[in-house]
C-alpha cells in the first residue's frame, strides 16, 4: 500500500494511493496515518479494503508529510561507501546518528526556506525506514519485523551551521522544512529488497546524486538494531539511512542551494519529490 496525506498544511486527511495513482479517502478507516495506523494489525485491515470502494480525491491536492506526529526523527551519517570517500572521512566502524527537529518535517512538494544567514545550505536524498512496532534491543535478525514501510526523505542539510559553527550535527539539520518526507509511505511488503534501490537527486535539471542503495556501509535492519539499543522506538518514528555521494558540499568547487533553484529526488519505488528553495522571511 502507498499511504499519504493530503490537504493544506495543518488540514491533512488521510490517503491511500490506488493502482491508478489515484488518491482514495481514508478518513472513514483511520483517523489519520500516524504511529497507530502504521501498526501491523491496522495495516493488515486497511490490505483488506478495496480501495474502489473509498472516496475518489478530486483534483491534485497538496501532499503532506506522509506521517503524522511523528515522535522522532533519527537520521544515519556517512552510510555510503562513496559519500564517505567524497567526504574525506574513514568508513565509520559503527553506524553514526544525529536527531532532526521534528519541526523540520514538511510535505514532499512544499516549498524548502532557506535559514536566515545560511550560505551553505545542501542537499540529500535519502531512503527512510518508517517504524511500525514498538523497537527497543531488537536482534538485527529479528529487525525486518519492526518496520512499517519506507519513504524518500530530503535531508536538507546547512553546512557550515552542521560543520563550523561547533557542537553537535543537529543545528546543521534541524530548520524548518529540512525534512521533507513522502509523497507516501510504502509497505514493506511491497519493498522486498529495500538494500537494492535506485536513488537520485536533480538541482535544477541536473542530475548530481545517482545511486543505489547496495552502496550502504550499515545495511537496513542493522540500523533498526542498532538505533534500538540506544533508543526506544515508537511505531510512526523515520530513519533516514545516510545519502549517496553527489551533495553540494563534495563538489569541486562546493555548490550550494539559492533562492529560486529546484530539487527533485526519488527512491526508486517510492514516488517522488520536487523542492523549490525560498529565502526566510
Amino acid at each position: 500500500m502507498k499511504l499519504l496525506r493530503y490537504g493544506p498544511a495543518g488540514q491533512e486527511k488521510p490517503g491511500l494511493l490506488d493502482r491508478d495513482g489515484k488518491i482514495r479517502d481514508l478518513s472513514g478507516a483511520v483517523r489519520d496515518i500516524d504511529g497507530e495506523t502504521l501498526a501491523p494489525a491496522s495495516l493488515d485491515r486497511l490490505r483488506r479494503l478495496d480501495p474502489s470502494t473509498l472516496p475518489l480525491v478530486p483534483g491534485t491536492p497538496r501532499l503532506g508529510p506522509c506521517v503524522a506526529r511523528v515522535s522522532k526523527l533519527v537520521a544515519i551519517g556517512l552510510n555510503y561507501r562513496a559519500h564517505a570517500a567524497e567526504a574525506g572521512a574513514a568508513i565509520p566502524k559503527e553506524p553514526i546518528f544525529f536527531m532532526k527537529a521534528t519541526t523540520s518535517i514538511c510535505g514532499a512538494d512544499d516549498d524548502v526556506i532557506i535559514p536566515k544567514g545560511s550560505q551553505k545550505t545542501d542537499w540529500e536524498v535519502e531512503l527512510g525506514i518508517v517504524i511500525g512496532t514498538l523497537a527497543r534491543y531488537v536482534p538485527a535478525h529479528d529487525a525486518s519485523k519492526y518496520i512499517a514501510g519506507y519513504c524518500v526523505v530530503n535531508d536538507v542539510s546547512e553546512r557550515e551551521f552542521q560543520i563550523e559553527r561547533g557542537g553537535q550535527w543537529t543545528k546543521g539539520k534541524s530548520a524548518d522544512t529540512f525534512a521533507p518526507i513522502g509523497p507516501w509511505v510504502v509497505t514493506a511488503d511491497e519493498v522486498p529488497d529495500p538494500g537494492n534501490l535506485g536513488l537520485w537527486t536533480e538541482v535544477n535539471g541536473t542530475r548530481v546524486q545517482n545511486s543505489n542503495t547496495s552502496d550502504l556501509i550499515f545495511g537496513i535492519n542493522e540500523i533498526v538494531s542498532y538505533v534500538s539499543h540506544f533508543m526506544t522506538l515508537l511505531p510512526g518514528d523515520i530513519i533516514p539511512t545516510g545519502t549517496p555521494s553527489g551533495v553540494g558540499l563534495g563538489m569541486k568547487p562546493p555548490q550550494f542551494l539559492k533562492p529560486g533553484d529546484r530539487m527533485r529526488l526519488s527512491v526508486e519505488g517510492l514516488g517522488e519529490q520536487n523542492q523549490r528553495l525560498v529565502a526566510f522571511g
